[in-house]
């Protein structure tokens, strides 16, 4: 399954961002896989926090065929030894087993959530263990397919954006003045930023200044991709 937007998200953006429309209609339609179980979306994310893609892609699968599902009750059934075996650290083991225990007696209500409002449904998400704004974020936008995201503390959304608007640096008030133009399918400029962060145009480049390593004197690679925006 990917992430749903339509034509009439796609033509309110290119309306309101001339720039931003070029991107939309060089890209073209971009499928992002989303995952509608919460429970199974929250873990994924833990695992997946400070590691590769492709390291949460291994643990994830190993998880995956161990498990019949990946639910409170085989969580609970694995315990911490079980689950750091598949490659996680013990605090990360720690946090999947705190959430399964949350769920389990009914703390944190999985479906009760989706009622939310945005704001909520990330204070609902931050108050358990291991789970920062930035993952709660994410989880709305690729779990909860909630049409309004936009991450501050993604890095790879701040450089897609520094490629297409050419500034050297995206602060906190500019970007809430994106966050304005774009609302209410900052969802799906999302997906167009991490697309040019990622090199989908190849003439498109990456406005901050750059930078000096003290020792070796090479310049410094900007972060490409939403990996680098991770926190706690």
């Amino acid at each position: 399954m990917y992430f749903q937007y339509d034509e009439s998200a796609i033509e309110y953006l290119k309306q309101k961002d001339k720039r931003l429309a070029k991107v939309i209609n060089k890209v073209g339609k971009i499928e992002r896989e989303v995952d509608n179980d919460l429970f199974s979306s929250v873990v994924h994310h833990i695992i997946g926090q400070q590691i590769s893609t492709k390291a949460q892609a291994t643990i994830w699968q190993r998880m995956q065929d161990d498990f019949s599902a990946v639910n409170a009750d085989t969580i609970l059934a694995a315990g911490i030894d079980r689950l750091q075996s598949l490659g996680m650290t013990f605090k990360k083991a720690e946090y999947i087993t705190d959430f399964a225990v949350k769920v389990k007696i009914g703390a944190f209500d999985l479906q009760g959530i989706w009622n939310k409002s945005d704001d909520e449904a990330i204070t609902e998400l931050t108050g358990l263990k291991g789970i920062g704004v930035w993952t709660a974020e994410m989880i709305l936008l690729f779990c909860m397919q909630r049409p309004n995201v936009f991450s501050y503390g993604d890095l790879a959304i701040l450089r897609g954006m520094r490629m297409v608007y050419h500034h050297r640096k995206i602060d906190r008030k500019l970007f809430d003045k994106y966050r304005r133009r774009l609302s209410p399918y900052c969802s799906v400029a999302s997906l167009y930023f991490w697309a040019v962060a990622g090199g989908a145009i190849p003439e498109m480049k990456d406005y901050a200044p750059k930078k000096e390593n003290k020792k070796s004197g090479q310049k410094g690679k900007a972060a490409s991709n939403s990996k680098s925006g991770q926190v706690l």
